[in-house]
């Protein structure tokens, strides 16, 4: 970085550090054990929408990919461990299943997309991915992995209420895993993923 980005007030971005992503098992058992929220087997990666044929390749690339990890064949929609849709903004989500238990193929699977997608020179488009927990009583929570800024944040909607934020909720998930992942800092930057499939 240059004097002149310095004094122009700009910063250097943050190389995507990916595999940020694998403490996320191990903030699960915190997040199980101090606030009895436990995986709901469910995770996605949001990007930018990629136009014509190179998103068709995308998918194929996507779901052979899984379907490789997981052993289990293309057999349809029921069979495919992945799920493609588009959000009311216009970005596209990839929805990914696995048992609640198996939080480290969830985000095994999370990372080789990531991966993928960063390899295939669509790095630029990704924006976040996401884990979701619930607790007993059906609060859900996800952990929002923000690509750009290799930082992760707490993002809990409030059951049955239209687009509200439950704001305490986020700021003690925040404080209790804090020393398991890197949360960031910037509050700002919590932005609200309404609707995320596996939320």
């Amino acid at each position: 970085m240059g004097l002149l980005d310095i004094l122009l007030g700009r910063s250097k971005p943050v190389r995507p550090d990916l595999d940020q992503l694998f403490a996320v098992p191990s903030a699960a058992v915190t997040l199980q054990a101090a606030a009895g929220f436990v995986p709901t087997g469910l995770g996605s990666v949001c990007f930018a929408s990629v136009e014509g044929g190179a998103f068709a390749r995308l998918q194929e690339e996507v779901r052979g990919l899984l379907d490789a990890d997981s052993g289990t064949p293309d057999a349809g929609p029921a069979g495919v461990p992945v799920d493609f849709s588009e959000d009311s903004y216009g970005y596209t989500w990839l929805l990914t299943r696995h048992a609640p238990e198996e939080s480290a193929a969830l985000v095994n699977d999370l990372h080789a997309v990531n991966t993928l997608l960063q390899d295939g020179g669509f790095g630029p488009q990704l924006l976040c991915s996401l884990v979701g927990f619930r607790d007993e009583r059906e609060r859900p929570l996800a952990l929002v992995y923000l690509y750009k800024r290799g930082t992760f944040y707490p993002f809990a909607p409030r059951p049955g209420a239209t687009e509200k934020r439950d704001n305490e909720l986020e700021l003690q998930v925040r404080a209790l895993l804090a020393n398991d992942l890197r949360i960031e800092s910037d509050l700002g930057r919590w932005f609200p993923v309404w609707g995320a499939p596996g939320l």
